[in-house]
């Protein structure tokens, strides 16, 4: 299988689940949206009984806890993680659910023959992909013609935007990665799906402990600079921040779906 060009980066950041976790726990705990994004997310399945279904980067599978009804519907359902160790945490989290395959599996090597699956699954993690024309035209390939492929990203105008404008007298670069984003992910499936919708998830985080948004910050592989200052440092311009107790930032998510 072929090693992502930036495989050190991702098994520093997914590797394992803590530095993942950490990430998910800010969203569970101050989202206005009380739904949640990942039941948001599997709201928009399209699944048929007896769907063949390939799901790409699950991570922790957090999302399909619960969603036995959803998986029931499969006669074949596949989690697939590049990272081997966040793999293990699926199987951990999703242990009383029967009938799950779980692979190690690149996008842009999918070990599957052509049009095998209803559905495919990708949900954020394109931006991580180096080669992603590769990755999506492995998506087409092994997606049947009236299949659906489903992939959440962020936009441009989140949280790390917010929160790197917080420091700019730092120099912090408050830029993300924009290889897919809801800005530009129209474009980037075009030349390999004929018909794609997009739905936004409306949300903000209110966050009242700064300290969690410290551990968040020191989580995340990007934002170098960042990631430099003292801890301390950022707690304060963090506080300072706060109107009446609350930080209020910006979230900025959805979703693409698309088919041949």
């Amino acid at each position: 299988m072929a090693q992502l060009t930036d495989s050190k980066v991702l098994n520093s950041q997914y590797g394992t689940a803590d530095k993942l976790n950490t990430r998910i726990s800010i969203h569970a705990k101050y989202s206005v949206n009380k739904q949640g994004f990942g039941s948001w997310i599997t709201e928009h399945y399209r699944f048929l009984d007896g769907a063949a279904v390939l799901e790409l980067g699950c991570g922790t599978g957090d999302m399909w806890k619960g969603k036995s009804s959803l998986a029931s519907r499969c006669s074949r359902l596949i989690l697939s993680d590049f990272s081997a160790g966040m793999l293990e945490k699926a199987k951990e989290t999703l242990k009383e659910e029967s009938g799950i395959e779980y692979r190690v599996v690149d996008i842009q090597e999918i070990p599957y023959p052509d049009q095998s699956f209803d559905a495919v699954i990708a949900n954020m993690m394109l931006y991580h992909v180096p080669d992603l024309a590769k990755g999506l035209g492995e998506v087409r390939r092994v997606l049947k013609d009236e299949g659906f492929f489903y992939c959440a990203t962020y936009g441009g105008h989140g949280m790390m935007e917010y929160i790197g404008s917080l420091f700019s007298e730092y120099g912090v670069d408050s830029r993300i990665n924009s290889n897919f984003t809801l800005q530009n992910g129209r474009e980037k499936l075009r030349p390999f799906f004929s018909q794609i919708e997009q739905d936004l998830y409306e949300d903000a985080l209110h966050v009242t402990d700064v300290e969690d948004l410290v551990d968040y910050i020191f989580s995340l592989t990007g934002m170098t600079e960042l990631r430099k200052l003292p801890r301390e440092t950022v707690r304060e311009v963090l506080s300072r921040h706060m109107i009446e107790g609350v930080l209020r930032i910006p979230k900025e998510y959805g979703m693409f779906i698309a088919c041949k």
